[in-house]
């Protein structure tokens, strides 16, 4: 198997009170590099739109560095509920969203892998850091597990 260069993946993991950025808010997320594993940990209190399009502005020039301007891409265990906070918080701040209009999910990487569609879960036993709900924590765990994959474990 040839691998490509995939030196633009961005694990991200999002924390948020509602479960909608139409109801709800988000709290803080974390992004981690691969293969660098460099992180970023944006954390909003609530102050409102000028915090968080400083913390957006800030992630975005982090993305920018860590892909050396390339285009990212957004990893997530479940980009269904962790991009819709991201893309939201980045069209609202700063008017655009770096990781462009897709994500990829690691799920569907691993079923895909096993032959097995309906197998998206058992990758998570592969995480070396706990599962424990602090986005940097959640997100490296994801990146340690995609990781091992690469490398061969099932």
């Amino acid at each position: 198997m040839v691998k490509r260069d995939i030196k633009t993946l961005i694990f991200v993991d999002c924390e948020a009170c509602g479960k909608s950025p139409s109801t709800g808010k988000l709290t803080e997320f974390s992004a981690v590099a691969y293969p660098s594993r460099a992180i970023f940990h944006g954390v909003l209190s609530g102050k409102g739109l000028l915090e968080e399009k400083e913390v957006f502005e800030k992630f975005e020039r982090w993305i920018l560095q860590v892909t050396n301007g390339l285009r990212p891409i957004f990893v997530s265990d479940n980009p269904a509920f962790d991009w819709q906070w991201i893309n939201d918080g980045f069209w609202r701040t700063i008017g655009r969203n770096p990781f462009g209009w897709s994500a990829r999910r690691i799920g569907d990487f691993y079923a895909g892998l096993v032959g097995d569609f309906a197998n998206s879960s058992s990758w998570k036993k592969l995480r070396i850091t706990p599962h424990d709900h602090n986005p940097v924590n959640d997100a490296m765990g994801n990146l340690e597990a995609f990781e091992r994959l690469l490398n061969g474990e099932r």
